[in-house]
């Protein structure tokens, strides 16, 4: 089987994801060795963004979003791949408990690729109000940590506590009516 040709430079967090990615795909990567990014390795991602631009592509867990995070506010334009935590969790326990890109499958890796997502330059934008996310519980609640995950995996953006759940909905220009679209399925599961 031939293996898909990825122009943009993927930024994971280090050699087992690297590893895990050049299993699946043909692409570059650049490691950020974990949530000790520093200035050098931001500098080679906003070069690789110049010149082939970048996916970023890191765990779903909190070092990962805090390397995205990172790497958002020094590149803007850089696209972003969300693995769901479900899909990064180890298949067996003698890998430990952490979730990470590298215990992905490779069609959760090929979906996460394929549905790339770009946070949009500043246009106008109608944010969701606050009430909305109350409403469908996703701001307090027993179960709003969990409906907060399940909508993250339905709109590929990661999971966000509820303060993250605001900026990333805006971030990605979600729509109320796509939240409402969303919040249904998951109700109905």
């Amino acid at each position: 089987m031939n293996k898909q040709t990825i122009q943009e430079v993927i930024v994971v967090e280090g050699k087992s994801d690297t590893k895990r990615i050049q299993e699946v795909v043909n692409a570059d990567t650049i490691e950020t060795n974990g949530s000790a990014i520093n200035e050098d390795i931001l500098e080679q991602i906003a070069h690789a963004q110049e010149i082939r631009g970048v996916i970023v592509f890191t765990d779903p867990d909190f070092s990962g979003e805090k390397i995205r995070k990172t790497i958002m506010e020094h590149i803007p334009t850089a696209r972003h791949a969300f693995l769901p935590r479900g899909q990064a969790q180890p298949k067996s326990k003698s890998k430990g408990r952490s979730l990470g890109v590298e215990h992905a499958s490779d069609q959760d890796i090929l979906l996460a690729l394929e549905k790339v997502v770009v946070p949009m330059e500043e246009v106008e934008y109608q944010e969701i109000p606050r009430n909305v996310l109350a409403h469908y519980g996703l701001l307090a609640g027993n179960q709003s940590k969990k409906k907060r995950e399940l909508l993250g995996d339905e709109l590929r953006i990661g999971y966000t506590n509820g303060k993250q759940l605001v900026k990333r909905l805006k971030m990605f220009r979600i729509t109320q009516e796509e939240l409402e679209e969303v919040m249904e399925k998951i109700n109905d599961l």
